[in-house]
């Protein structure tokens, strides 16, 4: 008798540990096959969620089966998921109904317009590229502005974190915010000594970062001529500024490694050859060292600067025309030496 009661005993323990391992296997054991990540839209409907997931997951099944039994169909939230290894049903679920989703990096580098870097950025978003540019628009006449182009002052080149999901308003709002952040009190002050406006300092800006390949060390002497050259009523002449004029024109689809004579005439407001004083407005999206750079300019009496094929990505500078002349001579016989065109 104890012995058939043992017995029964034993198979109780048996059946409710099979069907334990199967509820834990169902629910918490591993069903990622493999890391991946999956994109689910604000319309999107159960089954694409399902399938969106399967190429990641072992058994497709169990994972549909738990995330009906939790409600995942009338209770999920869009957004860009990271399926890992070592997750299971329930971790998936709770993670797309909670939103816990995982931000991509965008890279916002010198683009020459917003229309150029808003096209990249939205590669990495949910939203089009025309619908971020049409609500960018609005946020841009709301501020007294003409057109998204104008608000190219409130971007620093760096990388961000970002969701999927994020609206044209969040995305304008975090540079808003660095951008207010960026303009201290100090940095007001050193703005109004200038005698500049704040258009005018991120043009220059861009025209240093421009010239200064982004190196910061060349910055501060490189904006010091520029400002000297403005202040003196002498036109620019930075190439930088042709290049922006040309690539506009062609809507930033040619390149162009070399300025020659016939490029300096090229009609535009921005080609600082044809026009004295400062642009109306940045040639590219700028860092804060540029920006730096002009409030903090070097004080030296340079008027002139050639590129120094000596010392690639740096620059010779003078005051003197007959140097310069000969600094010019030898980077165009460096850059013919090269076959540049």
């Amino acid at each position: 008798m104890k012995k058939a009661i043992l017995i029964i005993i034993l198979l109780v323990f048996v059946v409710a540990g099979f069907f334990g391992l199967r509820f834990y296997n169902k629910y918490f054991g591993n069903n990622v096959e493999k890391d991946g990540y999956i994109l689910i839209p604000h319309k999107a409907n159960f089954n694409q969620i399902l399938d969106s997931i399967a190429p990641y997951i072992k058994n497709r099944e169990s994972f549909e089966a738990v995330a009906k039994d939790k409600g995942l169909q009338a209770n999920f939230k869009a957004g860009r998921y990271h399926v890992q290894s070592g997750k299971g049903n329930t971790d998936l679920v709770n993670m797309i109904k909670a939103g816990n989703q995982t931000a991509n990096s965008f890279r916002i580098g010198d683009f020459g317009d917003m229309y150029q870097m808003i096209g990249k950025v939205t590669k990495k978003t949910e939203l089009d590229s025309l619908h971020f540019v049409n609500d960018l628009d609005i946020i841009a006449q709301e501020k007294g502005y003409k057109n998204i182009e104008d608000l190219k002052k409130y971007f620093f080149i760096d990388t961000y974190n970002f969701f999927w999901t994020v609206s044209p308003r969040e995305f304008f709002a975090k540079f808003e915010d660095q951008y207010n952040d960026f303009w201290t009190s100090e940095r007001k002050n050193k703005e109004q000594q200038s005698g500049l406006t704040r258009e005018q300092i991120y043009a220059l800006a861009s025209i240093v970062y421009k010239e200064s390949g982004g190196k910061k060390d060349e910055m501060k002497t490189i904006a010091g001529l520029y400002l000297n050259r403005y202040r003196k009523g002498m036109k620019l002449q930075s190439d930088p500024t042709v290049i922006y004029a040309i690539n506009k024109e062609t809507n930033f689809k040619e390149s162009i490694k070399r300025v020659f004579y016939k490029h300096l005439s090229t009609p535009s407001p921005y080609n600082t050859y044809a026009n004295a004083g400062i642009p109306p407005g940045p040639i590219c999206v700028v860092d804060k060292n540029s920006v730096d750079a002009v409030l903090n300019a070097e004080n030296n009496n340079y008027i002139f600067m050639c590129a120094d094929p000596a010392r690639f990505g740096y620059h010779k500078f003078t005051a003197s025309a007959e140097e310069h002349a000969v600094n010019a001579k030898a980077y165009q016989d460096w850059l013919n030496s090269k076959n540049i065109k």
